[in-house]
């Protein structure tokens, strides 16, 4: 046993050697020559608030005895300094990037180089949607960073981030890679956004800090953490600095971000609704819904289609999609390969651009689908004023408990379509919901377009 334990000493502290050989040996070389073009970020806002504890420190229910109003009882509103800190970087001529979560309603902002220089900056612009903002500073001989290809990472690459987390300024930490394409969601940002997710050390003040590769070039832009604690719990998600530059040049160039715009809604493709659609795998974004008059809506785009491809780039999962759309600029030409009927296509497209408000989504034609089998649906009564706008279908009037449709298919859905591979029926009212069934078997899994209180779905279900 004794000889056990030595060999299994002998064996972990020889693993512990390869690791720590296989670590950079050039990181204190990248920090002296990048850290210069790091900056801390200081921003004050003004946050209001009114106090209710009596007047002139008297408290209310004395006033109150006096019947004094209580309008003389409130204090009136008071502002209040607070300040948030981050981190960013030169990029060029005196133009600094960080997050906007860091400069969001900052009334001043103030930029701290690691010289000791102070300058106050002017936010130039900012995109919510990407997180990013553009500040600039007046000074001369400033630093600016090398710029990278977040395109040519792959996991498994080192990284450094240079920042101040927690007000501990310029401090540096490092990492690998641990995926790339991440689509995350937090208060609306992340859905044009593939982040690099990494196991780099980030904190509170990091947001807005560069992510260096091993050759000192830029490739991305700290800006949020996986946490259930507020601090670091090893996942950090940084914006590919691709994305960060062209978001960049066009707020410096005119002031606005814009991207491309397809105008659908879609969802994941499970290995159910695969089959159902005739396809060998789960993959791709299942369009469940198209915008009227919008650019899918013009390139032939339907509901029930898959796209596979986009711009010559694979459509793995449905997030994939805003990623790719959402870095061409609009009307610009792009085309598509889809899955249609369990054939593939190719659809060409000219991008519409992304509106500011993304609440005006007219659906386009209707096509929907449902399970047939535990179902009870009934003919849309086109007397009824709440059903005339109702599109062509049969409405579910129960779902039987532990049935097939079950969880899938609500009391009230719209079913408008049934799709099996290469196969798609209309369904207009009873009789044609019960003709189209009789072409499936026990066993098929069918695709079933919906509309569900207003929205457009495509479920699958297996029929018994």
């Amino acid at each position: 046993m004794k000889n056990f334990y030595q060999g299994l000493i002998i064996l972990l502290t020889t693993s512990s050697l390869n690791l720590l050989g296989k670590l950079p040996d050039n990181i204190s070389d990248l920090v002296d020559e990048s850290a210069p073009a790091v900056v801390n970020i200081t921003a004050k806002k003004e946050l209001s608030g009114r106090s209710s504890f009596g007047y002139g420190g008297i408290p209310d229910e004395m006033l109150e005895r006096f019947g004094i109003p209580r309008d003389f009882r409130e204090s009136p509103q008071q502002k209040r300094e607070t300040v948030s800190y981050g981190s960013g970087f030169i990029l060029k001529n005196n133009f600094i990037m960080t997050n906007f979560h860091v400069v969001e309603d900052a009334t001043e902002v103030l930029v701290s180089l690691s010289d000791r220089r102070e300058f106050k900056a002017e936010v130039i612009g900012v995109d919510p949607l990407s997180d990013l903002a553009v500040l600039k500073v007046n000074g001369e001989d400033l630093p600016s960073v090398n710029i990278g290809n977040s395109n040519e990472l792959k996991v498994g690459d080192w990284v450094v981030a240079i920042g101040s987390p927690f007000s501990f300024d310029f401090s540096v930490t490092a990492g690998i890679v641990s995926a790339k394409g991440r689509s995350i969601q937090n208060n609306n940002i992340g859905n044009y956004v593939p982040f690099l997710q990494t196991d780099v050390a980030i904190n509170p003040g990091n947001s807005g800090g560069p992510l260096f590769n091993l050759n000192g070039e830029v490739v991305g832009i700290n800006s949020q953490i996986y946490s259930r604690s507020g601090g670091y719990q090893g996942l950090a998600f940084a914006i590919p600095i691709n994305v960060a530059v062209d978001v960049a040049e066009q707020i410096i160039s005119v002031g606005t971000v814009s991207r491309g715009y397809l105008g659908v809604r879609m969802s994941e493709v499970d290995s159910d609704l695969a089959e159902a659609l005739g396809m060998r795998k789960p993959y791709g974004a299942l369009i469940n819904d198209v915008e009227e008059d919008g650019s899918a809506d013009e390139a032939g785009l339907l509901p029930g289609d898959v796209i596979i491809e986009f711009d010559d780039k694979e459509i793995k999962f449905s997030t994939d999609l805003p990623h790719v759309v959402g870095q061409i600029k609009s009307g610009t030409k792009a085309n598509a390969k889809v899955i249609r009927d369990g054939r593939e296509i190719t659809l060409d497209f000219v991008l519409g651009e992304l509106p500011v408000n993304n609440e005006e989504f007219i659906p386009a034609k209707t096509q929907i689908s449902s399970d047939p089998l535990g179902l009870k649906v009934a003919d849309i009564d086109r007397d009824n004023p709440s059903m005339r706008n109702v599109p062509d279908g049969v409405i579910v009037s129960k779902v039987n408990p532990n049935s097939a449709a079950s969880g899938k298919v609500n009391r009230g859905d719209v079913i408008s379509i049934i799709q099996h591979k290469g196969q798609k029926f209309s369904i207009y009212d009873v009789a044609s919901f019960n003709e189209a069934l009789q072409n499936f078997s026990s066993g098929d899994k069918i695709a079933m377009h919906l509309l569900r209180n207003g929205q457009r779905l495509i479920r699958s279900v297996t029929l018994n």
